[in-house]
């Protein structure tokens, strides 16, 4: 089996790390290292996951990933054209006889001192794992306390981005503003004329009353004929 190094973009929500890593383990290959964190968007978080896989199951592995409504997308980063980083914080015995001999080891790996007890060093290192690995080889012999090491994080070389091409902001249109002359709804032929009329109508009847009965007398009722 080889190594492979997947990065994974996500959406940053809750329980995806678990579903991802989930659908990984029931294929029953196991997770050499795994790093997950935001991404230049707030909405998207990036995944480094390091596995041990052949290239057939490997494919299987991408291809179920994809289907996985929160994963936006997965490429594979090769080696050579990737700078590859972890962290690595490591406590060692440093008495003083042999503190000196341990600074030496600090600077011969670009490492640098964050603590310093009577009786041991705390040294952080960065870089690639086999620079770290070989860092450890040297300071075994003084005697290692504690350790503890991040998990790999990964970027292509170059300009170019995995996010390229796929997130993408979505344009808001502008509100709608309504442009030309008022929508009129349209009459059928024969109705300007038929309002037209009615209007004078009402004007007409509004300039000459009809006329009531004359002051004093009042209308003569029709007699009930039975």
């Amino acid at each position: 089996m080889s190594k492979h190094t997947l990065s994974i973009l996500v959406e940053n929500k809750h329980g995806v790390l678990a579903r991802v890593a989930a659908l990984i383990s029931r294929r029953g290959f196991n997770i050499d290292s795994l790093a997950v964190g935001p991404t230049e968007h707030p909405e998207v978080s990036r995944m480094t996951i390091a596995v041990s896989v052949d290239e057939q199951p490997l494919e299987q592995i991408t291809k179920q990933l994809n289907k996985l409504v929160n994963v936006i997308k997965i490429v594979e980063l090769e080696p050579s054209q990737t700078v590859q980083r972890e962290l690595l914080l490591v406590k060692v015995k440093a008495d003083t006889l042999t503190r000196g001999q341990v600074l030496e080891t600090v600077q011969l790996f670009r490492a640098k001192v964050v603590d310093v007890a009577p009786d041991a060093i705390t040294i952080e290192a960065t870089g690639n794992p086999e620079k770290l690995e070989a860092m450890l080889r040297v300071l075994e012999p003084f005697g290692v306390r504690e350790l503890v090491q991040s998990g790999m994080v990964a970027i292509g070389r170059g300009s170019r981005s995995i996010s390229d091409r796929t997130l993408r902001p979505v344009p808001v249109p502008p509100p709608h503003v309504q442009s030309g002359p008022p929508n009129v709804q349209a009459r059928p032929p024969g109705a300007n004329a038929s309002a037209n009329a009615s209007a004078s109508a009402n004007a007409s009847s509004a300039h000459h009353p009809v006329p009531g009965p004359p002051p004093g007398r009042t209308a003569a009722a029709v007699p009930n004929q039975h």
